[in-house]
Parts: structure tokens; sequence; C-alpha cells
């Protein structure tokens, strides 16, 4: 992967940065984000929508917040940087907020919010993204999956990392289930006339995908509110498009004619906990919080309840150890990208 970016032009620092990112998702069962993505990535610097050499700079700054200029840059990077910015901020005022604006897809919420942990802070990561999404009570995609992102460290257990899209499901389950040849579940997407559909290819027959809570009766306005905040952080406060003016992700698809910002926005935060409390009493809280959920009443008693972010460190150590298994047809791009830059595989 790091040969892969080098080859588009990023230097190895940035090279090295985006791999990591991708591998993080990899690592942590997140296989719609990983390698998976990184074919699409090259589409987009192909097309001349991704700068691999980006001048990231602050064009806003106040005590504990900036604003981020990406420069077209790759997102995996940019948001990352943008997070070094608010842990920084952080360190020194307790808080740190960072808009981002003029940036692309950048993986993973929580590789971002994570960059917190080593410095005893909260962090936090939300993204707009291609709009998939249909409002509730319409059938015209408005919003993308819009994740948020908030990870709390502990010390005697793992870090608790809520990350979610604010879809339905996010576009990358279905990409899976297509790449399986499988149906996905009622509830995730609905056809161009707004009626339930099982397909996963959907959206390419002009489909949207839910907000989470699929129906009114669900409570979709619920996941349609999250997705609108982290559209306005990431778009409207930070001068990127926002709504359906963002740009999509896939270098087949033209960005809109009549663009609102600069390319695809981001919102990054950091909290330093012991502004709020000292630190061991703020770790043993969240340490007893997280063993009484753990603990708490079954239903089923061969079902543990599970804790945020808990899945996907059992599939980080176990890949650690025993490595990624990779989808015949992400090994088929591979195999591609290896001949298109004449890198060994």
């Amino acid at each position: 992967m790091s040969e892969v970016f080098m080859r588009m032009g990023h230097s190895q620092e940035d090279a090295y940065l985006a791999t990591d990112v991708l591998l993080e998702a990899d690592l942590r069962g997140i296989d719609s984000h990983g390698i998976a993505r990184l074919s699409g990535y090259v589409r987009l610097w192909e097309a001349g929508r991704l700068n691999a050499r980006p001048q990231i700079k602050v064009v806003r700054e106040a005590t504990a917040a900036a604003t981020i200029d990406g420069d077209g840059g790759l997102g995996l990077i940019v948001a990352a940087r943008g997070m070094d910015v608010a842990v920084k901020k952080a360190s020194a005022t307790g808080v740190g907020m960072v808009s981002i604006c003029n940036s692309n897809h950048f993986g993973i919420a929580a590789y971002h919010a994570m960059k917190a942990i080593p410095h005893h802070m909260i962090g936090m990561a939300m993204t707009n993204a291609s709009p998939l999404v249909a409002p509730t009570h319409s059938n015209e995609r408005m919003l993308g999956t819009n994740p948020h992102c908030w990870v709390f460290p502990a010390r005697q257990y793992d870090p608790l990392v809520i990350d979610l899209a604010t879809a339905a499901a996010a576009n990358g389950k279905l990409e899976i289930a297509e790449r399986e040849g499988k149906s996905m579940p009622a509830g995730w997407a609905v056809d161009a006339q707004g009626h339930a559909s099982t397909d996963p290819s959907i959206l390419k027959q002009g489909g949207s995908l839910l907000p989470l809570g699929s129906t009114p009766e669900g409570g979709s306005h619920k996941g349609y509110g999250m997705a609108a905040i982290a559209d306005l952080l990431s778009g409207v406060l930070s001068g990127a498009n926002f709504g359906p003016w963002v740009p999509p992700f896939v270098a087949f698809l033209q960005p809109p004619a009549d663009p609102v910002g600069q390319g695809i926005g981001h919102f990054v935060g950091a909290m330093r906990i012991d502004a709020f409390r000292d630190l061991d009493g703020y770790y043993q809280a969240i340490d007893t919080w997280i063993h009484r959920f753990k603990n708490a009443s079954r239903i089923d008693a061969d079902q543990p309840v599970l804790v945020h972010g808990e899945p996907e460190m059992k599939h980080y150590r176990k890949r650690k150890k025993e490595g990624v298994p990779l989808n015949g047809k992400v090994v088929a791009d591979l195999q591609q990208l290896a001949e298109r830059f004449k890198i060994s595989l």
C-alpha cells in the first residue's frame, strides 16, 4: 500500500500514514475501509481529484479551535494532521476542536479519534460523505453516511470506541454483500421510488440508503439528525461542500458542477480528561462503567453483552496474529495495481 501511495507522488511519511489508517481498518475487521479502498484512491488521483503533495495549512485559528484547508489531499492524511492540531490545542487549553475543508475520504473515523488516547484525552471525529442517504420522508440522496466516532480511554480495559455510521448501514457493507453475492437485510436501503429493497447493488440503480432507524416509526428522524450534525460541523462550519454537493468518492461520477464549498469536510476534536477531573478518578469510573455494562444481565446466556469497540479489538488481536483475510475481488484489484505501478505483489 505504501509503495502505491508513493508511486502516486506522496512523500514516504504521508504514504506510511495513509497506509497505517487503512491497515488499522483491516486489523479491526472493518474490511470495507481497509486495503479494499486502495484502488478507489488511485482512481481519484488518476481523475485529478486528489492532490498527492498537499500543502495542508491552518487558515483560521482561535485559542481552542482552528480550521484547516487540506489542499485537496488524501483525507487519510489530512484528518490525521487535523487531529494532531486538536490534541496540541487540548494540551494547552483543555479542549481542541478543528474543522477541515478541501479534503477527501478519510477512512475510518476511529483512527483519527483514537489519536487522543495516548494523551489521556477523549477523542472525536466525524465527516460528511458522498450523498447516498435520503432524509426521512424523501427518496432523494441528500446526505452521506456521515459517521461519528467518540473514543474514551480506559485503564483496565480497552478504550471505548463508539464508531457508527448515521445511516442504517454503511455503504461499505453493501459493497461487501455485493462482492459475496448475498442479499442485504431489509431496512438498509430503498429503490429510486422509495420502496424497500434487499438488492446490495440498488444504489447503482438510483436507490438510496436509509437513515439510522430506517423508518419514521423506527426513529429514522434521529439518524437523519445525527447525519445533519456531522454535515453541518464538517461542511457548513469548515467551508467544505455539504448535503448533495459533497463530491462522490467514486471517480466515475463527477462532482456537482455548482459546488458550495471546497472538497469534503471533517470535524475532529480532543478533550483533556484532567481539565474536567483528576485522571485516577476518571479511570476508576470508566473501568467501573465498562465492567458493569459487560456484566449486565443477559437475554441469552451464550451471548455476552458487549461494549463499543470490543468486537473490533477481538478482530485486531486475531488478525495481528494470523493475518488479514482478503476477498478474491480485492486481490484482483491489488494485482491490477501491481501491474499499473510495476510493483511486485
